[in-house]
C-alpha cells in the first residue's frame, strides 16, 4: 500500500499538485477494528504546516479488511457516514448486499463466484460425493452454502457438511474428523482460514487419515504458514481458485531496500552505535524470503489495485471529471459521499493491463487461477496454476484446463475417485436408491428395444420402429430383415426341390410323348396326362414365387398362380377320374355314356374349373390384392418382410376351391378303385388325393403357427409336396412299366384282370 501511494504521489497525471497521505491502524482483534472505524469516521482536523496543509475531518477511503467477518462489522459502521470501503480480500457474498452496505468494494471477486467454480472444478474431474467442511462464521457458512447449491446444479451430493472454529472447543474438531474418518467421500471441500486448515490436517495426521483430496478456498489453499502444520503432507496436491498473479514493476527493489538492515544486521543510517554501517556492497540477488518474493503476487496485487481505485476516483473528484452537478459540488470538494459516488463508476486499466472497475454491488470481475499445491520443502509451499476461470464468458467456457499434470492428494498421480454409486454405462440407466441422495443409484439395464447413448444416463429411449437396440444397448440399428432368400440354405434345398420336380416333370412329358402311341399311354388319356403334366411343371416353378424378397408384383403372382395352376392340376386329375368312370359305364351291354364325356367334354370341364379359379383371383386382386408386409410383431428384434394376404376370404377361397376338388377327385377315385381292368388308374388318383388332402389338412395349422419365413417355408413344401404325390403316384408307376417292364406294356396285358397286375 505504501509503495503504491509513494509511486501515485510521484506520478504528475494522477491528482496533480495533491499529496495522498495515509494513516495505519492495528486491525488484530474486533476491539481495535471498531475503534479505528469510529475515529476514522469522526476525525478531528489538523494543521500540518505553515502552509495551512490539513488533514480531513475524516477518512475519505478506508482500505481493508482481509478477512471477512472482521470487515462486515467496521463496514457497517463506515458505511452509515457515507465512507468508501475497499477490501483486498474480504470475499464473502454477503458483503455484495447494498442495503447493509452501502459504501463496500472490494478487489478480490465475491466468494459466489468461487463456490460456483469449485463446483465447477469438482464436476470436472466426476466427483459427485463430496464432504464440506468450513468455519463456523459467516465467511464459512456463506461461502459452504453458496458451494453447496451450485454443487447440486451441477448434479454433485454432499455426503455431510462440519463446521467448527480454531477457537472453539476440541470437541467440535474432533467431531468433524469423526465425521471424516467414517466417510465414504474422498474428496474435501474445505471453505476456511488457514488457521481451521492447520489444526484440520494436524488431528487428521495424528490420527493416521489419509488418501484424501482437499479443495480450497482461497483464504487458505497459498498460505504460506502452512508449511508449519503438522500436517502439511495431507495438504499436499490440493486444489483451489485464488485471484490471478500479477507482476508490479518496482515492489521488489522497493521491498529489498527497506528488508536492507534486518538481513544483513547493518544500519544505513549514521548511527552505528548498535550495529555495524551497511558497506552498500551488499547484494539481495540471492537471498531468498517470503518478505521480498514477488513471484506469487496475487493478493498483494489487489492491495495495489484498492489503492490506484481510491487515487483515480479522488482524481476524477478533484478534475471534476463525470459531471457531479452541483448537488454534490455544493458539499465540501473533499466530501466522503462525493468519493463515493466517483469510485462507484471508475474504469481504468493499470500499468499491466488489468481493468479494475466495480459493478452495482462494489464487486469486481471474477477471474480466477485453478492452483495445485504440489509439494512443500524447506518450509516453503510450491504451487503450479492448472487452470483458470472466468466468470465474465459464456458458461461452457468459463473453466478450462491448461495441461499441466496435476499431483493429487497425498502425493498421487491417480485422478482420485470420490462416488457414491459407480457410473453407470451406456446400456443402463440410473434407478435411483430408496431413501439416499441422487447421487446414490443402482445401474438398471434398459427395458426392452430401449437404449441409453451416455453415461450416467437417467432414461432410456425407445428405437424407432425399424431400429432394434444391439447388445450392449448403447446405439440402435437397423432391425434384420427377414425373408426366405436364395442365398440361405432352406431357400437353396427349397429351389432345387422345386427346380427338380419341373425337371422330373418334363423328363415325364418327354417319356410319356416318345411312347405316346403305346397302350399304357393312350389307355390313360394322353391328352389329360400331358396337361397334368404341364399344369404339374406350373406348381413347381410357382413354387419359385415364394422365395426372394417379396415384392408388390410377387406377392400378387404368388397365391393366384399357385391357386390356379393347382386347379389346372387337379380338374384334369378330376377328369382322368371322371374318364375311368365313364369308361367302365361303357363297356356294359346298352350303355353309351362316352359320348357325354368324350375329349371335347373333357377340355371343357378342364377349361371351366380352372375359370371359376380364375374369377376368384381376379376379384381377389381386384378387391384386396396381396401386398408387401413389415410384419414387426412377431419378432421385437427384427422384420419379417411378407405378403400380407389382403383379403383373408380371398386366399380361403382359392384354398377352399382346391380343397372342394380335392376331395371330389378322391371321392370318384375312391368309388372307381376296384374297377376291374388293367388300365384303371383311380387307385393311384385315390392315393395320390390321399396325400394331397393330407397334406393341405396339415398345412393349415402349420401355416397360422409357424414364424416368418417359415410360413413361407411351409407352403413351399405343401406345394412340393402334393405335387410330388401326385407325379410318384399317377406318373412313375407306368414310367416304370413303360420303360422297365415293357412286357406289360402292350394291349393284351392291358384288357386282362386286375390280379394279373404286377406293378
Amino acid at each position: 500500500m505504501i509503495f503504491a501511494i509513494e509511486e501515485i504521489n510521484q506520478n504528475p497525471a494522477i491528482l496533480p499538485n495533491h499529496t495522498l497521505g495515509y494513516k495505519i491502524y492495528n486491525s488484530c482483534g474486533m476491539t481495535n477494528i471498531i475503534k479505528a472505524a469510529i475515529e476514522l469516521a469522526s476525525g478531528h482536523r489538523e494543521v500540518i504546516d505553515e502552509r495551512n496543509c490539513t488533514k480531513a475531518d475524516a477518512a475519505l477511503v478506508v482500505l481493508g479488511h482481509s478477512g471477512s467477518a472482521p470487515t462486515m462489522g467496521f463496514a457497517r459502521v463506515i458505511g452509515r457516514f457515507q465512507i468508501p470501503v475497499i477490501s483486498h480480500f474480504a470475499t464473502c457474498e454477503c458483503l455484495s448486499n447494498r442495503e447493509e452496505f452501502p459504501s463496500f468494494f472490494r478487489t478480490i471477486p465475491s466468494d459466489l463466484h468461487q463456490s460456483r467454480a469449485l463446483a465447477k472444478l469438482v464436476r470436472h474431474f466426476g466427483w459427485t460425493w463430496v464432504g464440506a467442511i468450513s468455519n463456523k462464521n459467516d465467511y464459512g457458512i456463506n461461502g459452504i452454502t453458496s458451494f453447496i447449491q451450485a454443487a447440486q446444479e451441477e448434479g454433485v451430493c454432499i455426503e455431510y457438511y462440519q463446521a467448527f472454529e480454531q477457537t472453539g472447543p476440541l470437541s467440535e474438531l474432533r467431531r468433524v474428523v469423526e465425521t471424516v474418518k467414517h466417510s465414504t467421500s474422498k474428496v474435501i471441500v474445505a471453505f476456511m482460514s488457514h488457521r481451521e486448515v492447520k489444526v484440520l490436517a494436524a488431528e487428521l495426521h495424528r490420527q493416521n487419515i489419509t488418501g484424501l483430496q482437499f479443495v480450497g478456498s482461497d483464504a487458505w489453499i497459498t498460505d504460506h504458514s502452512l508449511t508449519d502444520s503438522e500436517g502439511h503432507s495431507i495438504l499436499v496436491g490440493s486444489l483451489g481458485f485464488v485471484v490471478s498473479r500479477a507482476r508490479i514493476p518496482g515492489l521488489e527493489e522497493h521491498l529489498r531496500r527497506d528488508f536492507w538492515e534486518e538481513t544483513f544486521d547493518c544500519s544505513l543510517g549514521n548511527d552505528t552505535n548498535t550495529q555495524r554501517k551497511c558497506s552498500g556492497l551488499e547484494s539481495l540477488q540471492n537471498v531468498e524470503t517470503y518478505f521480498t518474493d514477488v513471484s506469487e503476487l496475487r493478493f498483494t496485487n489487489n492491495v495495489y489495485k484498492s489503492v490506484y481505485a481510491a487515487a483515480h476516483s479522488l482524481h476524477n473528484l478533484v478534475t471534476c471529471e463525470g459531471k457531479m452537478g452541483p448537488n454534490l459540488h455544493s458539499i465540501h470538494p473533499l466530501s466522503s459521499l462525493q468519493v463515493l459516488h466517483y469510485l462507484q463508476n471508475i474504469n481504468f486499466t493499470t500499468t499491466q493491463g488489468e481493468r479494475v472497475t466495480f459493478d452495482q454491488n462494489g464487486d469486481s470481475p471474477a477471474r480466477y487461477e485453478l492452483i495445485n499445491l504440489q509439494r512443500v520443502t524447506s518450509g516453503t509451499a510450491h504451487v503450479s496454476t492448472v487452470g483458470v476461470f472466468d466468470a465474465t464468458l459464456p458458461g461452457e467456457r468459463q473453466f478450462v484446463m491448461n495441461g499441466v499434470k496435476i499431483v493429487w492428494g497425498g502425493g498421487s498421480y491417480t485422478v482420485p475417485v470420490s462416488v457414491c454409486s459407480e457410473s453407470c454405462p451406456p446400456g443402463k440407466r440410473k434407478a435411483l436408491q430408496k431413501g439416499k441422495p441422487v447421487c446414490c443409484y443402482d445401474c438398471v439395464p434398459c427395458a426392452e428395444g430401449e437404449i441409453s447413448k451416455i453415461k450416467d444416463s437417467v432414461d432410456c429411449f425407445k428405437c424407432p420402429i425399424d431400429y432394434w437396440p444391439n447388445t450392449r444397448g448403447d446405439t440402435c440399428i437397423l432391425k434384420e430383415i427377414e425373408f426366405l432368400s436364395y442365398a440361405e440354405f432352406m431357400g437353396i434345398i427349397l429351389t432345387f426341390l422345386c427346380l427338380l420336380g419341373a425337371v422330373l416333370t418334363v423328363v415325364i412329358a418327354l417319356v410319356f410323348y416318345h411312347f405316346r402311341e403305346s397302350p399304357i399311354v393312350r389307355a390313360n388319356n394322353s391328352e389329360l396326362s400331358f396337361l397334368l403334366l404341364f399344369s404339374l411343371t406350373l406348381c413347381f416353378l410357382c413354387s419359385l414365387t415364394f422365395i426372394g424378397r417379396p415384392s408388390e408384383w410377387s406377392c400378387m403372382l404368388r397365391h393366384t398362380a399357385f391357386g390356379i395352376t393347382f386347379v389346372l392340376c387337379i380338374s384334369c386329375v378330376l377328369g382322368k377320374t371322371i374318364v375311368v368312370l365313364m369308361a367302365f359305364r361303357a363297356t356294359l351291354p346298352g350303355r353309351n355314356v362316352m359320348k357325354w364325356f368324350g375329349p371335347a367334354q373333357q377340355r371343357l370341364s378342364v377349361l371351366a374349373f380352372t375359370l371359376i379359379q380364375v374369377v376368384i383371383c381376379i376379384l381377389w386382386l381386384t378387391i384386396n390384392p396381396p401386398f408387401p408386409f413389415k410384419n414387426m410383431n412377431h419378432y421385437k428384434e427384427k422384420i419379417i418382410l411378407e405378403c400380407a394376404l389382403g383379403s383373408a376370404v380371398g386366399f380361403w377361397a382359392v384354398l377352399g376351391y382346391i380343397g372342394l376338388l380335392a376331395i371330389l377327385c378322391f371321392v370318384l377315385a375312391f368309388l372307381a378303385r376296384k374297377l376291374p381292368d388293367n388300365f384303371n388308374e383311380a387307385k393311384f388318383i385315390t392315393f395320390s388325393m390321399l396325400i394331397f388332402c393330407a397334406v393341405w389338412i396339415t398345412f393349415i395349422p402349420a401355416y397360422v403357427s409357424s414364424p416368418g419365413k417359415f410360413t413361407v417355408a411351409v407352403e413351399i413344401f405343401a406345394i412340393l409336396a402334393s405335387s410330388y404325390g401326385l407325379i410318384f403316384c399317377i406318373f412313375i408307376p407306368k414310367c416304370y412299366v413303360i420303360l422297365l417292364r415293357p412286357e406289360q406294356n402292350t394291349k393284351k396285358h392291358m384288357m386282362g384282370k386286375t390280379k394279373d397286375i404286377q406293378y
